[in-house]
C-alpha cells in the first residue's frame, strides 16, 4: 500500500452565480506565436487552464493579467473579454477551455473592436 498522500493545490474557486449547467463541452485551443483572440464573450461561463506557454486575458474594464503554465482562469457568461491571446512572439500556447453550457449554446460571440 502506498502511504503518499495525494496533493491538492487549488488553482481556481470561481462563483458561478447559481448557473444551471447541463452540459461541458472541453477544448484544447492552440494558439501560435502571437495570436490574439480578439475581443469577444461567451453565452456561457468558462473555465480555462494554460497548459502550455503564457496567456494574456483582459477582462473589459479591468487590469490585463498574465497566465503562466498552470494557472487557471475564468470567464463569466456575457462579460466581454477585451484580450485573451498568447503572450510570446516565438513560442506556442496551449490552454484548454471547460465551456458549461445550459441546453443549447453558442460558445463565443466575435464583437467588434472599441
Amino acid at each position: 500500500m502506498n502511504d503518499q498522500k495525494v496533493q491538492r493545490r487549488q488553482l481556481l474557486l470561481a462563483a458561478l452565480s447559481n448557473h444551471n449547467v447541463t452540459t461541458a463541452d472541453i477544448r484544447e485551443i492552440h494558439l501560435e506565436p502571437g495570436q490574439q483572440s480578439g475581443r469577444h464573450l461567451h453565452p456561457c461561463a468558462v473555465l480555462g487552464y494554460i497548459a502550455e506557454g503564457t496567456a494574456v486575458y483582459q477582462i473589459e474594464g479591468e487590469p490585463l493579467q498574465t497566465l503562466p503554465a498552470g494557472s487557471a482562469f475564468y470567464e463569466p457568461a456575457n462579460v466581454i473579454i477585451a484580450n485573451f491571446g498568447n503572450a510570446s512572439s516565438s513560442d506556442p500556447m496551449t490552454f484548454i477551455a471547460f465551456y458549461l453550457l445550459n441546453g443549447d449554446q453558442e460558445l463565443i460571440r466575435m464583437l467588434d473592436t472599441n
